[in-house]
């Protein structure tokens, strides 16, 4: 693909974009854990914790998968450290349930 035209620009992959999509993604992961770590660190509810960890690790994810040679997400390690993300959104939900209906 070219940026600006045949012979004209800078001849970009796909595997370029991917990479550079897969950054974007990531930081947009790491920004959004950032934020939930500071309403947690504000208000102290478990909620935020586990979330924006889970962010903060599906952030890191996306990095690591876009620094390998040939990115799969196929991958089973890379599937695992997404499941673990996902698992810690979902303790997050069941513990705020729970929480609330101690309250």
């Amino acid at each position: 693909m070219h940026v600006v035209g045949p012979g004209m620009g800078i001849e970009v992959t796909s595997l370029a974009w991917n990479r550079l999509l897969l950054g974007a993604v990531a930081m947009g992961f790491l920004v959004s854990g950032l934020f939930f770590l500071r309403f947690w660190r504000e208000g102290r509810d478990r909620f935020f914790l586990l979330f924006g960890l889970s962010l903060l690790v599906e952030g890191a994810n996306r990095f690591v998968l876009g620094l390998l040679p040939r990115p799969s997400e196929g991958a089973a390690g890379i599937y695992l450290i997404r499941l673990l993300s996902f698992l810690l959104i979902l303790v997050a939900i069941i513990d705020k349930n729970r929480r609330a209906r101690r309250s």
